[in-house]
């Protein structure tokens, strides 16, 4: 049954995923591609769609998926098994971190996720790009795209823009307008 395969499929994805919604990019890849729910076009479409929506990525993505295999009720049951873990182990760690804090045992254990963490959120980000600019397999063919420089160009100018610390808001609509005329303008 669908709704139950969404809902152990996303319970596993929150349960094992530690440091935020990007994190778990490599677990929803593989999952949903394993299930073969999305493409990986799809998928990469629908994080740039949750990244300029309200709410948090993680609840955006599995809301998508499950609503793309299961109609609303697949989409409930893949938002529920996305935050339940989340809800149940916060639980349990309000009860008891201040007796656990200064463990060097926990200590140690969160030592070790943050760079495991950013290796995850570097593994997807390198996903992505394949996957955008590297369609038909690594080439030299992709430098006389338009597209690849319009992207190159955005993403310079997005960069710029965050390291000056302009507002997010303010760089996903830019970047969604000056996309969109690009993809008109040179039918991308």
């Amino acid at each position: 049954m669908i709704y139950l395969k969404l809902f152990f499929t996303f319970f596993k994805i929150g349960l094992f995923t530690f440091g935020g919604g990007y994190a778990m990019l490599p677990l929803i890849q593989a999952e949903v591609a394993n299930h073969g729910w999305l493409t990986q076009e799809q998928l990469i479409n629908f994080v740039a769609v949750s990244e300029s929506t309200p709410g948090p990525f993680a609840i955006n993505i599995s809301t998508y998926v499950g609503n793309q295999m299961g109609g609303i009720l697949g989409g409930v049951c893949a938002t529920l098994g996305v935050v339940m873990p989340s809800i149940i182990i916060i639980l349990i760690v309000a009860q008891i971190f201040d007796r656990f804090k200064n463990s060097r045992i926990m200590q140690g254990c969160m030592a070790g996720l943050k760079p495991a963490v950013i290796g995850l959120i570097g593994s997807a980000m390198l996903s992505m790009v394949q996957t955008v600019f590297f369609t038909q397999g690594v080439s030299l063919s992709v430098l006389k795209t338009p597209a690849f420089y319009v992207s190159l160009a955005l993403f310079g100018v997005m960069s710029v823009l965050a390291l000056k610390k302009v507002h997010p808001i303010i760089i996903i609509c830019i970047s969604a307008v000056v996309g969109i005329a690009a993809g008109y303008g040179l039918g991308l």
